[in-house]
């Protein structure tokens, strides 16, 4: 019987440490552009404060990820949003590390990367090899927390060479990546479908479906 207890006992020490580390994300990092976040910005009519071009913050692709999280897990998650366009138009020389000291400081243990829209063409191979280097980086000083789960969404404006350049960089740091080309092949999902805007450039990021699109194919893969 003693035996028995120890085996027991024994098996209980092995399966418990696995069960613990299961991942429940508590720490949510944002990385992205305006379809991530973008301010209020009078000569362009948009006046939200949350990632363009929802017609509220509760329905952003950020928010709608946080809530079917919240749900699944039963934790509401802390979450650091971080606009990156910058680094998206200037990538090559980019500070990465000093400019993203306080991403890197966050620890978060899930990490969504939402960029490429701003992103130049890349014309050439040593274009594509320098953003696919330049992503890399990124991603290694965002997963500031080893056991980080990492994820990367493709663009939604989809393009072959920038999105080709972020999956080698996502599957080079052990990551999760969602190609999300399709969407963009569907005008609902742009938010001029859903109402009319006086500048294109906001009517061509997605709308409210769009954003719960993009969320959806990102919730499927967190673990």
């Amino acid at each position: 019987m003693s035996r028995l207890l120890l085996a027991f006992a024994a098996l209980l020490a092995l399966t418990t440490p696995a069960s613990a580390e299961t991942r429940v994300p508590q720490k949510i990092l944002f990385v992205g552009n305006s379809i991530t976040s973008h301010g209020p910005k009078a000569d362009i009519d948009w006046h939200g404060n949350w990632g363009m071009a929802a017609t509220s913050l509760d329905k952003d692709y950020v928010h709608v990820v946080t809530k079917a999280l919240a749900a699944k897990q039963g934790i509401t998650p802390t979450i650091m949003v971080k606009n990156v366009a910058d680094f998206e138009r200037a990538h090559v020389g980019y500070d990465i590390v000093g400019k993203f000291a306080d991403a890197a400081a966050f620890k978060a243990d899930l990490v969504i990367l939402c960029i490429g829209e701003n992103v130049a063409a890349l014309k050439t191979p040593e274009a594509q090899a320098k953003y696919q280097e330049q992503v890399t980086a990124l991603l290694k000083t965002l997963k500031s927390n080893p056991k980080a789960q990492i994820v990367v969404r493709s663009s939604f404006w989809a393009n072959t060479a920038k999105d080709t350049a972020m999956r080698q960089a996502c599957e080079t740091v052990g990551g999760s990546f969602v190609d999300i080309s399709a969407l963009s092949k569907d005008e609902k999902n742009y938010a001029r479908s859903e109402r009319p805007y006086k500048h294109a450039g906001v009517a061509n990021h997605p709308g409210d479906r769009g954003m719960a699109a993009i969320a959806e194919e990102i919730v499927k893969v967190v673990k």
